[in-house]
């Protein structure tokens, strides 16, 4: 059971997988590894008898057939630890971090617009519609993906029975199609991490400038006064420097946990209500002097 009484389940049901080849793939070769392990165990004196044919010495051989069933071992465990992270993670974790995510914003019942940027089966996205309709919001919350996922995250979103509160757009998180300070929040879930990694590849100084583009846009399109959320694996200090620079306020990070195999935190940030006027500093109204000839 989750945090919030959902039988995980339920949850599959719901959303189900989108690369369940890999976590399948690894308990298969856990399951071939396991056998092995055992067959070491049952047959290790045969095992050790074939040994010495082509070893020098009975200890050595004997040493060789242990070693090489507790690596067996190992590996089988490690196998198993790795497919059922990665299964647990693509949707039992990801539910339970939306949760913590919606829980970061501490006011709900002001939010007019949401962002979910990379939404892909729409976890996060229908977490924050639930937790509109739970207020009693007129609020909707956009789905962002470059990858057309319209209809299956809309089906997910009917299934969670907030279909009202969720619409979705394709789009490049780099080049965010709507204008500067239009939404309250922005959250983002297992997402960010892959932008520019399919163009420049992983580790790549072009990615990592990409993915900055992204915190970038995030920090555009929210509020004076919003609130951004984001979960992600890897390069959350990156994230964090690049908020500093942006002059973000109530930047905090969670405790890690681990997901995917790797490292991942929980973000959180507001954006300025007001830009503060130095001293040397003149705040220009540009609007009003658009209306200007030159």
């Amino acid at each position: 059971m989750g945090k919030t009484g959902r039988d995980w389940t339920q949850i599959y049901a719901i959303y189900g997988m989108d690369d369940w080849q890999t976590p399948m793939f690894l308990l298969i070769h856990a399951m071939f590894f396991s056998a092995s392990s055992v067959f070491f165990l049952i047959y290790f004196d045969p095992i050790c008898a074939s040994f010495e044919s082509i070893l020098p010495s009975v200890s050595i051989a004997r040493f060789v057939a242990g070693f090489t069933g507790s690596v067996t071992a190992l590996s089988a465990v490690c196998l198993l630890y790795a497919s059922g992270n990665l299964f647990y993670s693509s949707i039992a974790l990801r539910w339970d971090m939306a949760q913590r995510m919606v829980s970061a914003v501490h006011d709900w019942s002001t939010v007019k617009t949401a962002l979910d940027v990379g939404c892909g089966r729409g976890i996060l996205l229908n977490t924050v519609a639930m937790q509109l309709k739970k207020e009693g919001s007129s609020g909707r919350v956009v789905g962002l993906d470059r990858k057309n996922t319209t209809v299956s995250t809309l089906r997910t979103a009917g299934r969670e029975g907030v279909q009202e509160y969720v619409t979705c757009r394709e789009g490049d998180a780099r080049r965010m199609p709507f204008p500067d300070g239009y939404f309250d929040v922005v959250v983002s879930a297992g997402y960010l991490h892959t932008v520019g990694k399919e163009e420049f590849g992983e580790g790549t100084a072009a990615a990592g400038a990409e993915r900055m583009r992204a915190v970038g846009e995030v920090v555009r399109v929210l509020k004076e006064g919003g609130v951004g959320v984001v979960w992600d694996l890897v390069h959350v200090p990156e994230y964090v420097q690049r908020l500093h620079e942006l002059k973000m306020e109530e930047v905090r990070v969670s405790e890690p946990v681990t997901a995917f195999m790797v490292t991942s935190h929980i973000v959180s940030f507001r954006k300025p209500s007001q830009h503060v006027v130095g001293p040397s500093e003149v705040r220009l109204d540009w609007r009003w002097m658009d209306g200007m000839d030159c």
